[in-house]
């Protein structure tokens, strides 16, 4: 036999209990070299560096 809740829970009650599970935007930060948005203490995507640094290759993008 599975188990059941003894009362209803209301809307409100569930919705209360849910309150820390909405989603959040991603915090961005200019990257100091190329100025473009990038995640916290990460490598940019776009120019590869990190504090200074080239740590990621960037391939040149095509253009069609």
């Amino acid at each position: 036999m599975a188990a059941h809740p003894k009362k209803r829970i209301p809307r409100a009650a569930q919705g209360e209990r849910r309150s820390h599970l909405a989603l959040k935007a991603m915090t961005l930060v200019p990257c100091p070299q190329c100025k473009s948005p990038k995640p916290p203490h990460q490598a940019c995507p776009h120019c590869g560096t990190f504090r200074g640094r080239q740590v990621i290759q960037i391939k040149a993008k095509r253009t069609a």
